[in-house]
């Protein structure tokens, strides 16, 4: 996914983590935290679909996908516009408990 977009969705502002890269500064614990839901997210993708048993699959890349579309569950929302908060990441990654399990269609 772009970084751009990515940082967009996680309510980064490039300018500030491109400044604190040249300084080699840490992130805040709000932007790692949201940071490490985003890889938690990628991670849950990828364990739906290894019990799949799917060869070559790209949890990254299906993700990024999946976040842009709109969906009727979230009435016409896309799932990218929520995990711009912790609270958000635990609500998509409920979602996607509901796809594993069969709940949402």
């Amino acid at each position: 996914m772009p970084k751009e977009a990515l940082m967009a969705w996680l309510g980064l502002s490039p300018a500030t983590i491109n400044r604190k890269v040249r300084r080699e500064q840490t992130l805040s614990p709000q932007e790692s935290e949201r940071v490490m839901g985003m890889h938690a997210l990628i991670g849950q993708v990828q364990a739906l679909f290894d019990t799949e048993r799917t060869a070559e699959f790209d949890a990254a890349r299906w993700l990024a996908t999946w976040l842009t579309a709109p969906l009727p569950a979230l009435g016409g929302a896309t799932p990218a516009s929520f995990i711009d908060t912790v609270g958000g990441q635990n609500y998509v990654s409920n979602l996607l408990e509901m796809v594993q399990s069969g709940t949402y269609t």
